[in-house]
């Protein structure tokens, strides 16, 4: 992730990675009530902007309806601009006639400020037609200075953790010298990495874990990229439980046995076709390029199996001894 779009790449990345964290964020800025596991689709769509760019970006489907989300740093007056650029552009690929005319839906939209304690909790833009008629563009706002780590966890919004650290940004230089405000910091990241691992561990999802204190941990490092400090404290209670937990050394270790297990099925197939032309184990492990106990062991048990036995079998009884 580029470190100048670290924001929008971690809020994108759950989007597409884990869209069903995206549900209680949706259920919030919509008032919508859909249940954790609702199916989710993900759309695509590529328009040019007013700049001639070509923008190609994601909005989430639930049920009937659209939803596109949006993260910014910082309040920006021109964000409603490109908001309604991108609804237009969304209401006009699902365009529908309908009893002789065309209809255009746009999405519901909304955008979370991760700085600023402005109160506002809606972007407004008047379309204003040429016949005098006007209609407001409402697009609803979040702000992570409204959240505190209680109500995020009590309100399930775990898409926000990786942000939360964004509140102590200006306490940087205080958090180095004062160890009380270290200690309140570090007893809350303490909270989160128990509830994510309630909420993900304890149900077996420990890939969703492992991601999302990963991208915690990404944003906390850029937070605190100075601060070697903090780092070392945050990362000794988020970065602990992820360095390789029992399913990465599973899955390890099964990736070893199936590369280990193509090798000496391919290796088996070359033996048998060197056997039948007559060559001894010797010959075919110098020709090969192979190591010669190996081969041999292959060899023999082809010969105990038969020169016609599958080679998935040879490999299964080599792995065997």
């Amino acid at each position: 992730m580029e470190n100048s779009t670290i924001f929008d790449d971690v809020f994108q990345t759950i989007k597409e990675k884990m869209p069903e964290l995206v549900i209680p964020l949706i259920n919030e800025a919509f008032g919508t009530t859909y249940a954790l596991d609702a199916p989710i689709l993900r759309g695509e769509n590529e328009h040019h902007t007013a700049n001639g760019k070509i923008i190609t970006d994601s909005y989430l489907i639930i049920g009937s309806r659209k939803y596109h989300l949006e993260c910014q740093s910082t309040e920006d007056s021109t964000m409603i601009l490109r908001m309604i650029e991108y609804d237009f552009a969304i209401g006009l690929e699902y365009a529908e006639k309908e009893e002789g005319l065309y209809q255009i839906r746009f999405p519901h939209s909304c955008v979370l400020y991760l700085r600023g304690d402005n109160p506002k909790d809606c972007m407004v833009l008047k379309l204003v037609f040429p016949d005098g008629q006007s209609v407001d563009y409402k697009v609803p706002v979040l702000r992570m200075q409204w959240y505190s780590l209680e109500e995020l966890l009590e309100k399930n919004l775990v898409m926000l953790l990786p942000f939360y650290i964004i509140r102590y940004e200006k306490l940087r230089e205080q958090l180095e010298m004062d160890g009380t405000l270290r200690k309140e910091l570090y007893t809350e990241y303490r909270n989160i990495e128990r509830y994510l691992e309630k909420l993900f561990l304890q149900n077996g999802q420990e890939k969703s874990f492992r991601d999302m204190m990963e991208l915690i941990n990404r944003i906390t490092g850029y937070i605190f990229s100075k601060s070697e400090k903090i780092k070392e404290g945050l990362g000794e209670i988020m970065g602990g439980q992820v360095l390789e937990l029992e399913s990465d050394r599973l899955i390890k270790k099964g990736e070893q046995i199936g590369l280990a297990r193509g090798s000496i099925e391919k290796l088996a197939e070359l033996v048998a076709k060197r056997m039948r032309k007559g060559d001894t184990a010797e010959q075919i492990a110098e020709l090969l390029e192979e190591d010669q106990q190996l081969i041999q062991k292959i060899y023999t048990l082809i010969q105990e199996n038969g020169i016609d036995c599958e080679a998935s079998v040879i490999s299964e009884r080599v792995l065997e001894k």
